[in-house]
């Protein structure tokens, strides 16, 4: 029988390649070829294009990434601004991915209930599915390795898990803009730097939270109570989200204090005297319009950029610091409607820059400046002498 003798230099490629390139899980191969069946691209997008199963799915597919031959990553849909997404549901064969570490899904028209498997795989540290249609209960348990959970935006319901608020490295964690009910599960013990839970249907009180958050959204739900034991303890807060809440008692004195460059704390049922421990934040935006908040305004809310005090119960003149920066044109938007202010104190020779929006309207005084109020406030430059009379010793 006649020998085969091969170049060396071939049967050098042959052993090399064979050693160096990991074939693909088989397991993982047939949940690419499941999420292929399950999901499509919506009409302008051509992300699934790529998926030629003819080939090495690691080397070719858009948006999967291996490693020793297992998928550790899966970014579903083209990533680009301005890409439809996709549409159909997530398969629950991805819950087979037991070496995935980040799963995405970009926005689009993926509906359906969120795999119960999938956020338990032990490897996943990122999980982003927002903007999408998916519906259900969130899954009740989790990855003690997930840092980052992002469900935003989507169509789902029931109680926020409790086991997710204790994961021991969760960082980021987005479920607003959903249909979430419930109190806020305690206790939170996540070391959590981001919480936005906007725009639900959350109630009761606002729990004890980690003293690393920076930032904070609970916007848009139905929470009560008082905050000042809560808000006390979070002194790396940059941006601090209550808004449209139903919130009372007190704005604690050391928010002010904080880092903080957003503080919207409106449309809720604050009250008392505002007695800051410190100056706000150069520039910063502060929003507490619409409370019952009393008293004369602080002058350590002057170093504000924007400001928004109208619809409270404030007394007395404008502090001469806010009514410098406002001429020098460093507060770039100050509303002061609707509250019993009697005096705004700018100099016969100073102007507020056309730049800068200002509302004095219905106070206790004639707007001494010319004013651009939003519509919503009104055409009333003035208050009654008889409304006027009763507020005038601070009641």
């Amino acid at each position: 029988m006649r020998s085969i003798h091969l170049p060396f230099f071939s049967i050098y490629f042959f052993v090399f390649f064979s050693r160096s390139v990991a074939i693909l899980d088989p397991v993982d191969y047939l949940v690419l070829q499941s999420i292929r069946k399950s999901l499509s691209d919506l009409p302008g997008s051509a992300f699934f294009s790529g998926w030629d199963f003819t080939g090495d799915p690691c080397a070719t597919f858009p948006g999967v990434l291996c490693s020793g031959g297992r998928v550790v990553s899966l970014s579903l849909g083209d990533p680009r601004a301005g890409s439809p997404g996709l549409s159909g549901r997530l398969p629950a064969t991805l819950s087979r991915l037991s070496a995935l570490s980040d799963l995405s899904l970009v926005p689009g028209r993926v509906y359906g209930e969120i795999p119960a498997g999938l956020p338990r795989l032990p490897n996943l540290r990122f999980l982003a599915l927002s903007s999408n249609l998916l519906a259900g209960p969130i899954p009740p348990s989790f990855s003690p390795s997930l840092k980052t959970v992002d469900l935003s935006s989507n169509r789902l319901y029931g109680q926020i898990p409790s086991s997710l608020l204790r994961l021991p490295s969760l960082s980021t964690l987005v479920l607003s803009h959903n249909r979430l009910r419930g109190p806020i599960p305690t206790p939170v013990s996540s070391p959590l730097v981001h919480l936005d839970l906007k725009s639900n249907l959350l109630s009761g009180d606002i729990p004890a939270l980690p003293s690393s958050l920076r930032y904070l959204s609970l916007s848009s739900n139905r929470l009560s109570g008082r905050t000042d034991r809560v808000l006390s303890r979070l002194p790396c807060l940059v941006f601090l989200d209550l808004s449209m809440n139903r919130l009372s008692g007190q704005v604690p004195g050391e928010v002010f204090a904080f880092p903080i460059v957003s503080l919207q704390l409106q449309r809720n049922f604050f009250s008392g005297f505002l007695r800051p421990s410190g100056p706000v934040t150069e520039g910063a935006l502060v929003d507490l319009s619409y409370n019952r908040l009393t008293g004369r305004i602080p002058s350590e809310l002057a170093k504000a950029g924007t400001l928004y005090l109208n619809s409270n119960r404030f007394i007395g003149e404008v502090p001469a610091e806010m009514v410098e920066r406002v001429v020098q044109g460093r507060i770039r938007l100050l509303y002061l409607q609707h509250n019993y202010l009697t005096k705004f104190g700018i100099g016969p020779g100073a102007a507020v820059p056309a730049s800068t929006s200002i509302c004095l309207q219905d106070n206790c005084m004639v707007p001494p400046v010319a004013m651009t109020c939003p519509v919503k406030a009104g055409r009333r430059r003035t208050r009654s002498a008889a409304q006027c009379g009763a507020w005038s010793k601070g009641r």
